[in-house]
């Protein structure tokens, strides 16, 4: 049995010329265009670098690395952290994230923003407001970036590490307070409410580094409460070695039981030494230097590859996006991007190509029409194009499509 029939559709073309005659006999030519299942990356340079805010050697190299990031996703997440994107209260960064999503929208791809509830790296200049004040202000502001952005990012991480929210003492912060407050399930109603507003059309997500039953338990009440979660996001950040088919096949029985989409929102597989396992906060990790080293890039391909595998054949997941293409500008400093400090592209690349271009892309059909100028096309669902002579034309296969008229 294909464990990938899942993810496979099949679709009757029917083709007719301008006059609405069927095109009787004649050859066609099928090409899949891109995937229905969001492959995606998170790599927050692309801000500056479309800003044209990059130069010389800086600007080279990573224009040579969003011409690879290009050619393999069709999914990127942006950044909406608080503290950054308004650090003056009054003067958000929109402008420049909306010529980035722009650039990449006009590349094809599926837009998330990120996040529009955190307590980290939140803004500073709540901790002046009431918690009556600081609650306001977060909701006009996932309302105003939700609208802003209406079209161009139509999916967002609402609310991020929620389970952790009330808890969290490392430093004082607006939204640890409201969280405590308000209780997590009462915050998440609301943000998910403004979010919805502003956009009902929006894809609305829940994102957790915490993949125990605290998490689960927490989406269950969230559930109950009446919240409406569009997709459950899980993070795996493996910075200290890859979980393994056992804990990943856990953690998908785990949160496979509501029956909602699953995001593997922020992966990471470290092309260098690992991170010692009595680290708790993976924060508080700071060497000198992290280098990439040839074992640990053979060992990141390989590790990626059977993660992505089990992640594919899962019928729930519907997106996976890996968390930094570029390790100049990689999280927490660890090399787990597919682009070295100095430019070179790591086997991962390759590796993940040989499955997401190659493996799980429908090879180019040349087909003939029948007698009614129709003709069954199957393949991996996503997005084709039909050609006949010097006409084209294109189409979607999917589930819900099991006739498509097309005229050339």
């Amino acid at each position: 049995m294909d464990r990938y029939e899942h993810r496979k559709s099949q679709v009757l073309l029917k083709i007719t010329a301008a006059d609405g005659k069927p095109l009787k006999n004649v050859e066609i030519t099928v090409s899949q265009k891109k995937h229905k299942f969001l492959f995606g990356c998170a790599e927050f340079s692309i801000v500056p670098f479309v800003n044209g805010e990059f130069s010389g050697d800086l600007k080279e190299k990573t224009e040579m690395a969003f011409e690879k990031f290009v050619g393999l996703f069709n999914f990127a997440t942006l950044p909406f952290y608080w503290g950054r994107f308004e650090p003056v209260r009054g003067k958000p960064d929109t402008q420049r994230l909306k010529k980035a999503a722009e650039w990449l929208k006009n590349g094809g791809f599926v837009l998330k923003g990120h996040p529009l509830c955190w307590h980290t790296v939140t803004a500073d200049w709540l901790l002046e407001l009431t918690n009556d004040q600081i609650l306001e202000a977060q909701l006009m502001r996932i309302k105003r970036e939700v609208s802003d952005f209406a079209g161009l990012i139509d999916m967002w991480d609402v609310i991020n590490e929620v389970v952790i929210m009330p808890n969290f003492n490392k430093y004082d912060n607006g939204i640890t307070r409201i969280c405590r407050q308000y209780g997590r399930i009462g915050l998440v109603k609301m943000v998910f409410d403004a979010a919805r507003e502003a956009n009902p059309k929006s894809i609305l997500l829940i994102n957790d580094y915490v993949v125990s039953d605290a998490y689960e338990i927490l989406i269950e009440a969230l559930l109950d409460a009446g919240v409406k979660i569009d997709a459950i996001g899980i993070q795996s950040h493996m910075h200290q070695g890859f979980w393994g088919v056992e804990k990943t096949q856990e953690v998908l029985e785990r949160f496979s039981r509501f029956g909602l989409p699953l995001h593997f929102t922020e992966v990471t597989l470290i092309s260098g030494k690992l991170m010692p396992p009595h680290i708790k906060d993976l924060n508080d990790y700071k060497p000198e230097s992290w280098p990439s080293t040839p074992e640990g890039e053979e060992r990141q391909a390989m590790e990626a590859k059977l993660f992505y595998k089990m992640l594919f054949a899962h019928p729930l997941v519907e997106a996976i996006t890996w968390w930094n293409f570029i390790d100049t500008f990689a999280w927490l400093g660890a090399p787990a991007g597919f682009i070295t400090k100095d430019g070179r592209v790591k086997p991962i690349y390759s590796t993940l190509y040989q499955l997401i271009k190659k493996e799980w892309w429908t090879d180019t059909q040349r087909l003939i029409t029948d007698e009614n100028g129709t003709v069954k096309v199957s393949g991996f669902m996503g997005e084709y194009e039909v050609v006949c002579k010097d006409k084209k034309a294109n189409f979607v296969l999917d589930r819900a499509n099991e006739v498509v008229e097309i005229t050339l």
